[in-house]
């Protein structure tokens, strides 16, 4: 009898996607979705937007590259991936952060939260917003230190929306120049608008799911709705919107929330995941130390999911049962 030979069963890492995109286009799919935000911020701050941008994405490419050269690991960069990680890393920090403090950042996003874990697939954190609460914790002045839009006048900084409602003694700025993107704060979350059109892009090329992007704006929506609507300091519809529109809800529901490895796998812990980021976001913009929460929320969440996947897969799936003797 013919001895039949089987091949070996190789099972790759995380994004798993049945469709016929490999990871690298994937992430050039990201990075378009990322042009408007871009375009935007450079035309609000400037030049320097750009060129930090370009230097967060050398910087995060070389630390990929230098790791899996000390390694001995095959090259990855070109995935792109590490690209995606600068840009994310650029996108979260003020445009006049000095150079040398957003290339640690990227060490820490590329080198410590993601090839120490193994690689693309097996981190456990987003690197990017890992790296921004990192750089927050570390360098707080200059990561608070916003500039304003070139249209800004007998200034040299300013505060976020979400600064401002913190501290009071300053007037907000309408909702409409939020969405627009004519205030101050990070790079690439001060447009509503080029972000969710980057955002609905990757929905319509199905890269990303609604599911967490809805539910975590919506939660947020919502969980401001019903405190000023019960406290009575604020309009409820209006500062609801606000809540949306400031900070770094709108990039971080699109474009990092629903990293495919760090974030649950079925439809249900999505729910959970997006849900759950809201409603800490908004715990800590109303009651914490920090005006925003974004970043940790996220950080947070990403911690949960292992059990968020565990949980529904056994709902789903079931499991297999002691058996009484």
């Amino acid at each position: 009898m013919e001895k039949k030979t089987y091949s070996n069963l190789v099972v790759s890492s995380a994004p798993h996607i049945v469709s016929n995109m490999d990871t690298s286009r994937i992430m050039m799919m990201v990075i378009l979705a990322l042009m408007p935000s871009l375009f935007v911020s450079i035309y609000v701050f400037g030049f320097r937007v750009l060129t930090l941008t370009l230097a967060c994405v050398v910087a995060s490419v070389f630390f990929e590259w230098a790791w899996n050269k000390l390694m001995k690991r095959p090259q990855t960069v070109g995935d792109l991936s590490a690209v995606v990680t600068g840009v994310l890393i650029a996108f979260n920090v003020p445009s006049g952060l000095p150079y040398w403090i957003a290339v640690l950042g990227c060490f820490v996003g590329i080198v410590i939260v993601k090839q120490l874990f193994g690689g693309l697939g097996k981190n456990i954190a987003n690197p990017a917003i890992t790296a921004r609460i990192v750089l927050f914790l570390s360098f707080a002045t200059e990561m608070t230190t916003w500039p304003l839009p070139r249209m800004a006048v007998d200034a040299t900084s300013t505060a976020t929306p979400l600064g401002i409602l913190k501290e009071g003694g300053g007037d907000l700025p309408n909702n409409l120049e939020m969405f627009l993107g004519f205030i101050g704060g990070s790079m690439g979350e001060v447009s509503a608008i080029a972000l969710l059109v980057g955002g609905l892009f990757l929905i319509w090329k199905k890269i990303i799911s609604p599911i967490i992007p809805v539910c975590f704006i919506g939660s947020v929506f919502v969980f401001a709705a019903i405190y000023y609507g019960v406290t009575g300091t604020g309009d409820a519809l209006d500062m609801a919107v606000f809540h949306v529109l400031a900070g770094g809800v709108m990039l971080g529901a699109f474009f990092m929330a629903t990293d495919y490895v760090t974030t649950p796998l079925l439809p249900a812990g999505k729910v959970v995941f997006g849900i759950g980021c809201g409603l800490i976001t908004m715990i800590i913009r109303l009651w914490g130390q920090y005006p925003e929460g974004v970043s940790f929320s996220i950080l947070i969440m990403n911690c949960l999911t292992p059990l968020i996947n565990n949980f529904f897969q056994k709902r789903m799936y079931g499991g297999a049962k002691k058996h009484e003797k």
